[in-house]
Formats: structure tokens, C-alpha cells, sequence
């Protein structure tokens, strides 16, 4: 069925990027809004809170994602500031550009700002990625998670238990959608231009003699602040990943917030296990072979979670709790802690028996951003509409 013409006079969707995770949550959904009958205007506004401009600029690239319309270049700061900036340079944009709707992916800081500024102005808010609830107040994404969705009037979610959580907290199920995983979305779209492995470290400039032969290997991530930003949690970590690598060789892709704390705390002796190849932070594609080629994925990262469970790899995180309990229930995800007991028995589980084979979640097929655009053509109009909701 054709859908109705979007009404004269309706400005763009805002559509927030502001982080790395922003940017593969949102190349599926402005895919779909072209391709919607009639296409969906769209307003693309990058915060600038990733401030890696060569980071920013090759996974735009990497993904098909136009150029922004608009970069605020906030840049670093802390929640406070970075917030409250994202936030003052953006309410001019609204005031200029009328969007119908501000759509916001994921829990970071842009999200929760550029929500709070369109909520104030009375334009409606769309959270891709409602629901997803850790528990844990001492996150700040979980702080940023819970209020966009108290003042978001259109909620898509991932998976089903994320729908419960809405309910408990008061949430109407009118202003919720399960659309499935749009991070998947681009996984899918991108998987067979995935990088391999021998070839992203040969870029690098790594000794790829230490996976000579082996035919197996670990992949590597840490950037939670709750993980790497005190000497404490981060030494006795970096200690059991070089255990670690001694039974299996491990890639680690360092963030530049753990490079940075690894120096300040003199930890690099550490880092630098002879079996343990340390690389610059990656791009998509080359994140997505490493992960696909990888005999288990070590991370603190929710997205990582997801698209492991996506590609059927063993993933043990690295934290005390999980905003994506699917990856766990139904994937192939293990939340061990930081326990250097459970981390290892983790990893002698995986080589031994191949880990958790889990199976991909209810509608993680490749079409979450359609689902997105489908509804959207049909409810914005409305809400905008005589008497709208």
C-alpha cells in the first residue's frame, strides 16, 4: 500500500548522531527514510560529541552515511558540560529548521540532550533503542536511557523484555513499537565487506607472525569508565587478559580513553604480552571481520554484545550486568564480571566446548530501520494532524 504524501508544510526529521554507536544505528534508518513511498525528509545533525574527526569522517564513509547537514563539534567534556553544550547549540537549530519530529538512537549524551530540547519546544521525540535497562544508576547511559524514554512520545524497541521495562515504568504501549535491531540492520547490510583479519593487522603495522598458524584468536575491547578509568579495576584486568593470552592470542583494539589511562598508570608492561597485539582504535569494517573471525569476543561494549549474538561468536562481558539480557538469554553472550576466576573459566569453556551457539533474536533480520519508516510515515502526520497524539 502507498503510503498517504507527507503533508505540506511538515519540516525534516532531526535526526541525532553524536557517537560512534549513533552512526551504525542510524545509516539503516536514513537508508529507509529515502526509500519510503514517499521518501521521509530528514535533517542529519552530528553533536560532535565523538571528537575523533578521522574516526568520524571514515566510519561516515564506511557506512554510507551522508555528510551531516549540521555538526554542533561539541567535543569532550564532562556529562555536565558536554551535555549542557549539546543543548545550547542545538536549540538554535530547531528555532531555524521547524522538525517535525527529533529522532535520538542509543543512550549517550546527545541522546538525552537533543531530547530535552525538543520535549521543552513541544516537538516530538523518537527513541530508537528504548527499553534497554541495566539496573545499574551508576552508569551514566542508563540515566540517559530512562529519561528519554519518560519524555519520548514515539519508542521503538529491540527486543520484547525491553517492552516489559517501559511498562513497568508507566510507559503507554500506544507510544511503543517492537521494530527489532537497526544495529543489526547495518551488520547484515555490511557483512560480506567485512575486513579479514590478516589484512587489518598488516595495515596496522602489527606482527600478524604471533596468529601465524594459530588458527584461532581473542578480540578485545574495554572503555567503560567503571573498567578502565581507576588503576584498581584496570590493573588486575589488564593482568588476567595476559593469562588469558597465554592459552589463546588476543587483539586488543584500545580505545583511546584505556590507551590513555594504561600510560598514566604505568600499566603498558601489562598491556604488551608477547601474545597480545594492541591496535588503534578501528573502523566498522575492520571491527566487523575481527569479530567475525574470532574464536571469542571480550568486551564491555553493549554493542559488541549484539552483534556477537548476530554472528554466532562466543562473547564473554566484562561487567557486572548487561542492558541486553537477550544476548544472554537467547544469544551467545556470558556476563562474567571482572573476576579473574570467571574470566578464565569463561574462556577454558569456549576453547574446550566451542561456548554458547544461542540463535538470533525475534526480528534482528535486517529490517528494523523499514519497520521504523513505515511507522513514522504513517504517525507523524498524524500527530501533527487535527487533535493529534
Amino acid at each position: 500500500m502507498t503510503a498517504s504524501l507527507w503533508p505540506t508544510g511538515l519540516g525534516p526529521v532531526a535526526c541525532v548522531v553524536g557517537a560512534r554507536p549513533n552512526f551504525m544505528k542510524m545509516a539503516p534508518i536514513l537508508r529507509a527514510f529515502a526509500a519510503h513511498d514517499p521518501p521521509l525528509p530528514a535533517l542529519l545533525v552530528h553533536t560532535g560529541q565523538h571528537y575523533d574527526r578521522d574516526m568520524s569522517d571514515r566510519l561516515f564513509e564506511e557506512l554510507g552515511l551522508p555528510r551531516p547537514d549540521i555538526n554542533l563539534e561539541v567535543g569532550s567534556g564532562s556529562h555536565a558540560v558536554q551535555t549542557a553544550e549539546i543543548m545550547r547549540r542545538f536549540e538554535p537549530v530547531v528555532d531555524e529548521k521547524g522538525p517535525s519530529a527529533v529522532l535520538v538512537v542509543g543512550d549517550v549524551n546527545s541522546t538525552l540532550a537533543c531530547s530535552l530540547v525538543a520535549v521543552k519546544k513541544g516537538i516530538p521525540v523518537v527513541h530508537v533503542e528504548s527499553g534497554l535497562r541495566s539496573h545499574d544508576r551508576t552508569m551514566p547511559e542508563e540515566i540517559n536511557r530512562v529519561l528519554t524514554d519518560q519524555i519520548a512520545d514515539r519508542l521503538y524497541t529491540t527486543e520484547r523484555g525491553a517492552m516489559a521495562n517501559l511498562a513497568r515504568e508507566g510507559i503507554s504501549a500506544e507510544r511503543i513499537g517492537f521494530v527489532g535491531n537497526v544495529m543489526i540492520d547495518s551488520l547484515l547490510g555490511n557483512r560480506r565487506r567485512a575486513r579479514p583479519p590478516g589484512e587489518i593487522l598488516a595495515a596496522a603495522g602489527a606482527d600478524a607472525a604471533l596468529l601465524a598458524g594459530a588458527a584461532e584468536y581473542g578480540l578485545v575491547t574495554l572503555h567503560r569508565p567503571a573498567n578502565v578509568d581507576q588503576p584498581e579495576t584496570l590493573e588486575p584486568l589488564l593482568a588476567t587478559l595476559r593469562e588469558v593470552s597465554e592459552r589463546l592470542p588476543l587483539v586488543f583494539a584500545l580505545h583511546p580513553r584505556t590507551r590513555a589511562h594504561i600510560e598514566r598508570f604505568g600499566l603498558r608492561g601489562l598491556a604488551e604480552s608477547p601474545r597480545m597485539i594492541l591496535l588503534p582504535p578501528q573502523g566498522y569494517l575492520e571491527m566487523l571481520g575481527l569479530m567475525a573471525g574470532a574464536t571469542v569476543v571480550l568486551t564491555d561494549s553493549g554493542g559488541l554484545q549484539e552483534e556477537t549474538t548476530a554472528l554466532g561468536i562466543p562473547c564473554l562481558t566484562l561487567r557486572e550486568n548487561t542492558e541486553r539480557p537477550i544476548t544472554v538469554e537467547e544469544g551467545t553472550n556470558t556476563v562474567v564480571g571482572r573476576e579473574r576466576a570467571a574470566i578464565l573459566g569463561g574462556v577454558d569453556e569456549i576453547m574446550l566446548g566451542g561456548g554458547k551457539r544461542g540463535r538470533v533474536p525475534e526480528l534482528w533480520d535486517g529490517r528494523a530501520a523499514e519497520r521504523i519508516a513505515a511507522d513514522l510515515g504513517r504517525w507523524l502526520p498524524r500527530r501533527h494532524g487535527p487533535g493529534g497524539n
